[in-house]
């Protein structure tokens, strides 16, 4: 779990650097391909292809394609459909898509994680709704694309990672996450992006590294490292803890306008879903035992 709260914490502030000093300002294409490139970079040199077979590496090729790659394709079309709190409000259906999916994945079938997803869903949704627009359904069913794209590459990794030795070192082999996303970023920017849109000034250029190097690099591996080492109901709803954790670093650095009531509202929550979660899973732990 301390992963996972780590990594949502640095997401926050990633947030807020990508709202201020990129956001229609830096090709979003030309972003995510210089995020996951310097991401690999960091990665490749511990890469030990040896350490996994043919069918593994394509795997988690294929997870990082998924994850990284056509999920930020699906994502950054969504703006082009909705408005900012719409693209907002409908990432909070994330945590149902990793209930479900990892149920599949994992064979078998736990209501409770669904009750638990469902709250954080419901808490997140206390924080961002802000009214919706009619003839939105098109930019909802991208933003839905995004969304399972995202979950996807979680539970996969989670299945993929339970099929491996427990002495593999994780970031020998990470590297060929980053190979898979960059498969999908490359031709991406070459196909839908902008090469006026480069980064002009040494901000733009320095929160690009940030982010490729620290949100991107060590993030992700992070992020799919400690979501082998929760259950998928704690999974769950820590995907949608980022949204009041964002939304915090943002009122109390750059001083944006937050409705401070709903965000405690919203919080307690999440928060409220997780202490259920852990509650549940402890209780079955003594049925167990």
């Amino acid at each position: 779990m301390g992963l996972l709260v780590g990594v949502t914490v640095l997401w926050a502030f990633s947030f807020s650097l990508i709202g201020v000093y990129l956001a229609g300002q830096v090709d979003s294409y030309f972003a995510v391909l210089m995020r996951i490139g310097l991401a690999a970079l960091v990665f490749l040199p511990f890469l030990r292809p040896s350490l996994l077979r043919g069918r593994q590496r394509l795997a988690l090729m294929g997870l990082g394609a998924v994850q990284l790659g056509v999920m930020y394709i699906f994502f950054y079309q969504s703006f082009l459909l909705l408005s900012v709190p719409e693209v907002l409000l409908f990432t909070i259906f994330t945590p149902i898509y990793i209930a479900l999916l990892d149920d599949a994945l994992f064979g078998r079938f736990t209501p409770f994680y669904l009750l638990t997803a469902s709250l954080a869903v419901l808490g997140a949704a206390v924080i961002r709704y802000q009214g919706l627009d009619s003839g939105f359904w098109a930019g909802f069913l991208v933003v839905q694309g995004a969304n399972l794209c995202f979950a996807l590459g979680q539970v996969g990794y989670r299945r993929l990672s339970a099929g491996l030795p427990e002495a593999l070192p994780r970031h020998s082999v990470f590297g060929w996450f980053y190979l898979g996303a960059l498969a999908v970023a490359v031709p991406a920017f070459a196909l839908l992006g902008n090469a006026a849109g480069l980064p002009t000034t040494g901000v733009q250029w320095g929160v690009l590294l940030w982010l490729g190097l620290v949100a991107s690099g060590l993030g992700y591996f992070l992020w799919n490292l400690g979501a082998t080492r929760v259950d998928a109901g704690a999974l769950a709803i820590m995907n949608n803890a980022l949204i009041p954790a964002g939304l915090l670093v943002n009122l109390v650095i750059w001083n944006r306008d937050a409705d401070l009531v709903r965000l405690a509202l919203g919080g307690a929550i999440i928060v409220g879903s997780l202490a259920l979660n852990e509650w549940w899973l402890k209780r079955r732990r003594l049925e167990a035992a």
